[in-house]
């Protein structure tokens, strides 16, 4: 399964349940998590989509751990 058609499944289910997975895109901060994940009672949290088996790049690891280190889930 391509990574678009699972980020569309992601962001449909989360619609779904009232939520919204909105793309996230950083001008002037590259490489950042796929969708920005808005859920009811003002939690928040950065998804990043891979097909399964895929694995991260060194610098979208570094990115997750700036976000978790900032006190986000990832």
């Amino acid at each position: 399964m391509r990574e678009k058609t699972i980020e569309q499944k992601f962001r449909v289910a989360v619609k779904a349940a009232g939520d919204l997975a909105l793309k996230f895109a950083s001008p002037g901060f590259d490489v950042v998590p796929d969708r920005i994940v808005l859920l009811h009672g003002g939690k928040m949290a950065f998804v990043e989509v891979k097909t399964p088996g895929e694995k991260p790049r060194p610098l979208q690891l570094s990115r997750h751990r700036l976000l978790r280190w900032l006190g986000f889930k990832v």
